[in-house]
């Protein structure tokens, strides 16, 4: 350590010495797309479990994830841990998938997508009877504004939002 520098923990995590405390954190990637493929190996690598959701039977068999167990449906046990990040809101199924997931409970839901468009879950779960306040649980845009222009760039922009978030920060450089 340098002759007047105090021992900070922080910089013992930076440094590799000590372990971060993470603590128990999933991440559900629904619908498998590129961004889903970034999101969950980030993810895996940033201590969440992680799950891809693909409601579609054919598009699960083929979507195996070196770093992430594939489901059809949303699993029971999902909790306050859970954070679900929607990766396609141009599937049919976007209203029935979220309508459901929407029933668990889970800390944080949001829908990729141009925060510029209005976002068509919105009528989707309308029209399935669900109440405006469920909805209104459901964000978008998500992710921190960095200028996201490939599907790495969103799943580390969506990543770390999800992080500041779980952190109380506001993200972005105000510290």
């Amino acid at each position: 350590m340098a002759e007047g520098h105090e021992h900070d923990p922080a910089c013992a995590v930076a440094h590799g010495e000590a372990p971060g405390d993470v603590g128990d954190r999933t991440l559900v990637a629904v619908f498998a797309s590129p961004v889903a493929d970034h999101l969950l190996r980030f993810g895996g690598e940033l201590g969440y479990r992680c799950l891809l959701l693909e409601p579609d039977a054919e598009r699960a068999a083929t979507a195996a994830h070196d770093s992430a167990a594939v489901v059809t449906a949303p699993p029971a046990d999902l909790d306050g841990t859970a954070d679900v990040v929607v990766t396609d809101h141009h599937r049919s199924d976007l209203g029935v998938v979220l309508r459901d997931l929407l029933t668990r409970d889970v800390r944080w839901i949001g829908v990729l997508g141009n925060p510029r468009h209005p976002g068509p879950h919105v009528r989707l779960l309308t029209e399935l009877g669900v109440p405006a306040e469920e909805i209104a649980r459901v964000h978008r845009p998500v992710g921190l504004n960095i200028g996201s222009r490939t599907p790495a760039e969103i799943a580390v922009a969506t990543l770390a939002g999800l992080i500041a978030d779980r952190n109380g920060r506001p993200g972005g450089f105000s510290f």
